[in-house]
């Protein structure tokens, strides 16, 4: 009866020091998530989170934010100018991705080693969707009248998804970038 209550008193504490190690471990994770967290931002990324899940206690991830939902959450562009900056970015992500390689392919044959080549249909609707959305981003650009700024904040906010202080750096020029960006929008917006 001994032995079995030294067993008993063994595994209990064998599993009280596996919780203690778990709650250290969770700690040095969260205080490593704050951190990370704190330089993101520093750098000028727009984080959101964590929110409680309506399921359950436990927290959501941070998301990034993008440039253009970060300023209309703070007001500082109107919904016309962000549907305007929304259809920028769709066309230059689209046109940028044309002078990638491509895509690779999930494709069960090809795993298993039997290769069938690509559907030319598909294909050729990926090449032409890519190319009107190059001819898309060159109106828009022209629209800007080719103003290197003007193209230059719509590459970075809306594009790239950057922003402003993410993109410029420094609170002035930061500034400055979303004042350039807030002219580009009016202008992309006004001709719809």
């Amino acid at each position: 009866m001994t032995g079995d209550r030294n067993l008993n008193s063994a595994d209990r504490l064998h599993r009280l020091e596996r919780q203690a190690l778990a709650r250290r471990e969770a700690l040095e994770v969260a205080h490593g998530v704050e951190e990370t967290i704190a330089l993101r931002r520093g750098r000028g990324e727009a984080l959101i989170g964590p929110s409680q899940n309506t399921r359950g206690p436990r927290a959501t991830p941070y998301r990034r934010q993008p440039g253009l939902d970060w300023l209309a959450a703070k007001g500082r562009i109107d919904s016309c100018a962000k549907a305007a900056g929304e259809r920028y970015g769709a066309a230059f992500r689209r046109a940028r991705h044309a002078e990638s390689a491509l895509p690779s392919s999930l494709n069960p044959h090809i795993r298993t080693g039997r290769f069938t080549g690509p559907d030319p249909t598909e294909v050729m609707a990926r090449g032409e969707a890519t190319a009107a959305a190059a001819r898309r981003l060159a109106e828009y650009r022209r629209r800007l009248s080719g103003q290197a700024d003007l193209i230059a904040a719509c590459d970075l906010v809306c594009g790239e998804e950057k922003t402003p202080r993410e993109a410029a750096g420094p609170d002035r020029d930061a500034i400055r970038l979303e004042a350039v960006l807030k002219v580009a929008l009016d202008i992309l917006s006004a001709d719809v």
